[in-house]
């Protein structure tokens, strides 16, 4: 069975409604992308900042969650911990450090933050056009060392820490590649679209992922691709540009003025993982 959101307008088959949404009935119930989601998560600290700050000097990780790690990226492994002072004391984050044999300059923590700095001015002009229901929002990292009190192999190397981010899903990557569900990968695409617009053509935010929550949908270190290729290694320049836009369909999110590359080409391999390159 299929229903209209009061939200969006769409018509949507009944899988993208909330048991609890669908019983309002026609007319009043909404798609699961205008829907709140989990709850557990302080707002930013300001209108206008979509950043989600640590708010926080120190965290404790066992050495077994460091030894275990839950999670990994391309070229990351990321284990959680818990904040121990500050505003967001007792609430779970989570430290992320290079694999073995990945090696990289001291460059590239820099070049991490100043993408995140990047994809704040854009998510905050996102957020402007009220697209969606909720705000977007991004984690911003700090490069934090580990203590003397941590173990020998580790005690003074770096660790990107960010606040923990429940229910990680991942909306697309920097090669193009993308969720093909509706609701809010579709808004994630349109994020990417809206941040090529935005900028005249110079720089795609891009590798969207993170979790809905009540009052926000939050994402975790998005990539910036560029023209002259100033974001790292997973900054895939020109070539990532054409390469993404080959593989983007505008939806219903994205609006009909914004502008998008002129025949663009696949040139690089679509992969859902983050693609990196070096210089």
């Amino acid at each position: 069975m299929t229903r209209d959101c009061a939200e969006c307008g769409r018509t949507l088959p009944q899988s993208s409604y909330t048991a609890n949404q669908y019983s309002k009935g026609a007319g009043v119930s909404r798609c699961a992308a205008f829907v709140d989601g989990l709850s557990t998560d302080s707002p930013p600290r300001a209108v206008g900042n979509a950043g989600r700050h640590n708010t926080s000097s120190h965290a404790i990780f066992t050495t077994e969650d460091l030894d275990n790690p839950f999670a990994s990226g391309a070229f990351r492994w990321v284990a959680k911990g818990e904040y121990t002072n500050g505003p967001r004391e007792g609430q779970p984050c989570v430290a992320k450090w290079f694999k073995t044999g990945v090696v990289f300059s001291q460059d590239f923590f820099l070049l991490d933050i100043k993408a995140v700095d990047k994809s704040l001015d854009i998510v905050n002009k996102f957020n402007e056009f009220n697209i969606a229901s909720k705000a977007v929002v991004i984690n911003v990292p700090e490069v934090w060392e580990f203590s003397r009190q941590a173990s020998s192999n580790r005690a003074g190397s770096k660790t990107v820490t960010e606040p923990y981010i429940e229910n990680y899903v991942k909306f697309n990557s920097n090669s193009g590649w993308t969720d093909s569900s509706q609701g809010w990968p579709e808004i994630m695409q349109a994020l990417s679209h809206f941040s090529y617009h935005i900028t005249g053509g110079n720089f795609v935010l891009c590798d969207l992922q993170g979790g809905i929550y009540q009052q926000h949908v939050v994402l975790s270190h998005p990539v910036i691709l560029s023209r002259n290729r100033e974001y790292g290694v997973t900054d895939l320049g020109p070539d990532g540009i054409s390469t993404f836009f080959s593989q983007h369909r505008s939806n219903l999110f994205c609006r009909s003025d914004w502008t998008a590359p002129v025949a663009p080409r696949q040139i690089l391999r679509v992969v859902p993982g983050t693609t990196m390159m070096g210089h």
